[in-house]
């Protein structure tokens, strides 16, 4: 190739990655990190309390912030966006003053701010919540309603943010130990929100207030609100734990459907129960609520639209009919109460620990009720979604997530890893293990890592660096000459040296192989050809010599 020629192309390529690299504003700063505003002060308790009203679509109340000081500071940066607006903060009686910065208030503290102490500041807003566009993916507050016309109401935040409908510390590296919610609503409606149901209180103007308490640390975005004229029923689920109490709320109209559709609940517990542990809030209970959208994982209560009907929306994501035997909504966003809810990550580059995990689970709970092939059969049917395009890992501390593939390829990953292990029962270990040991805990995605790594007994490091930060599906070059296997790993970052699975032709005996960056060489028997075990998300080349 004539130089000139070959610089153009590699100008070329060095504008195309740059013109792939965001862009971050002053607001993802304020968003995405732990800025001095937040670093000085632990995160106690939250007492939200508002009234919603669907006659105008708006939101008026107040948040109490209970805290912890860990360090002397002044200054206290609480998060609410518009067309929300802080009207008033006050502290022991006092009323502060504040400056706003975009989606950022920063409240100044006229009291000394002593390490030890515990504090609170009492935060009033109103306004009419950013309307949910596209709901969970472009969330906000949903106001429709029924088939009968009555309201129904719905929160999704996932990324966009909680403070798009209540003031708070929003950023995930600090979630609250507990939390008190109560919501306001006119009749008949009522309010299905985390947590269990305290009381409710019939209110003068003949509104309610629902009293729900969280007993759990719980993430911003997993706080929600839920209104609807709702009809409901409850059971008991004996599981490894004790007795866990399951509420379902559903639209008077789908009751029928939901009473049947779900009855598959408790098989989504006794699976992942098997899996991962016992269910992470026995305390708090479990709750499905259905709601105008497809669905979410807010903690103990788990919301579900997906049309009382099996698979994703009636489709089967794996294309190989596994998926039309569950219904999608109920056992994804359900699995996330291990992984999002109980462990979370700090920053949302991380997702891929929510997500990766998550997808995984349907792998697992196909696997539970028929079979260790059907499982694989689900998982590695997922990869014709994979896009491979960008990172699965985002960028830190600008509220920036990784591509999607950290859902399919994610979980193609934890299952290439899970071959590895070569134990079924060492690895079902290590998933339980890692909710033992990050038990209600906000974590970086390299502790998991780290974890797994130690667990398998193996640097699983470059492994993570290739489907995680990189792009490229690892290629298994080959060649035959006598009887002599060449192998190496092509298409990888620097060294990879993942084992794989071979079964040569004319054998029934599959056995692992060791490939690096660089050839090696197997005695054979005189074989020519080889398959590669689906189970690894890998490709494999014959090449000539």
């Amino acid at each position: 190739m004539p130089k000139y020629l070959l610089g153009i192309l590699l100008t070329f390529f060095s504008i195309s990655l740059l013109a792939q690299v965001p862009t971050f504003t002053h607001q993802d700063s304020l968003r995405g990190a732990i800025t001095p505003e937040r670093a000085w002060w632990d995160l106690t308790y939250y007492h939200l309390d508002i009234s919603a009203n669907p006659a105008d679509s708006s939101i008026e109340g107040s948040n109490t912030v209970h805290y912890k000081v860990l360090k002397p500071y002044q200054t206290m940066q609480i998060d609410l966006q518009p067309p929300l607006a802080i009207s008033k903060v006050v502290q022991d009686g006092k009323e502060l003053t504040y400056r706003r910065d975009g989606n950022a208030y920063f409240i100044t503290l006229q009291k000394p701010q002593k390490v030890g102490q515990k504090e609170s500041v009492e935060v009033f807003y109103s306004g009419r919540p950013q309307i949910a566009k596209n709901p969970p993916w472009e969330g906000g507050v949903q106001w429709v309603r029924d088939s009968q016309g009555t309201p129904f109401v719905a929160t999704s935040c996932q990324g966009l943010g909680s403070s798009v409908w209540w003031p708070c510390k929003d950023h995930m590296y600090d979630e609250t130990d507990s939390m008190l919610i109560s919501i306001r609503v006119p009749k008949p409606l009522m309010d299905v929100s985390n947590g269990r149901l305290r009381k409710v209180t019939e209110n003068a103007d003949g509104s309610r207030t629902f009293d729900w308490f969280v007993n759990n640390p719980i993430n911003n975005y997993g706080v929600n609100m839920n209104l609807a004229d709702y009809a409901s029923w409850k059971e008991t689920y004996d599981g490894e734990k004790g007795k866990l109490d399951l509420s379902y709320y559903a639209l008077p109209a789908d009751l029928v459907k939901a009473k049947e559709q779900f009855k598959q609940v408790p098989f989504m517990l006794k699976a992942f129960e098997h899996w991962f542990g016992p269910y992470p809030f026995y305390e708090d209970g479990y709750k499905l609520v259905q709601v105008p959208y497809l669905g979410m994982e807010h903690q103990s209560s788990v919301t579900y639209g997906n049309g009382f009907m099996n698979g994703y929306r009636g489709r089967d994501l794996s294309g190989t009919g596994w998926g039309l035997k569950w219904d999608f909504i109920i056992v994804h966003e359900s699995g996330h109460e291990w992984f999002a809810n109980n462990i979370t990550y700090k920053d949302v580059a991380d997702m891929w620990v929510h997500e990766s995990f998550t997808n995984y689970s349907e792998n697992l709970f196909t696997e539970y009720y028929y079979g260790k092939e059907a499982g694989a059969d689900y998982v590695i049917g997922t990869r014709k979604l994979i896009k491979n395009e960008s990172p699965i890992v985002g960028i830190y501390g600008v509220n920036h997530e990784g591509s999607g593939d950290m859902y399919y390829k994610g979980g193609n990953m934890l299952h290439t890893i899970r071959q590895i292990v070569n134990d079924d029962e060492k690895w079902r270990a290590m998933l339980r293990g890692l909710n033992k040991t990050f038990y209600h805990q906000t974590v970086d995605g390299s502790q998991i890592e780290q974890y797994l790594s130690q667990q398998a007994g193996r640097d699983l490091s470059k492994i993570f660096d290739q489907y995680l930060r990189d792009i490229r599906i690892p290629r298994l070059e080959y060649s035959f000459a006598g009887k002599t296997l060449k192998y190496r790993w092509a298409n990888v970052v620097p060294g990879f040296d993942m084992p794989v699975k071979i079964t040569l032709a004319g054998s029934d005996a599959a056995q692992f192989i060791y490939p690096t960056t660089s050839w090696k060489t197997l005695k054979t028997k005189g074989e020519t050809s080889l398959t590669i075990d689906r189970n690894f998300y890998v490709t494999g080349v014959a090449v000539e010599e």
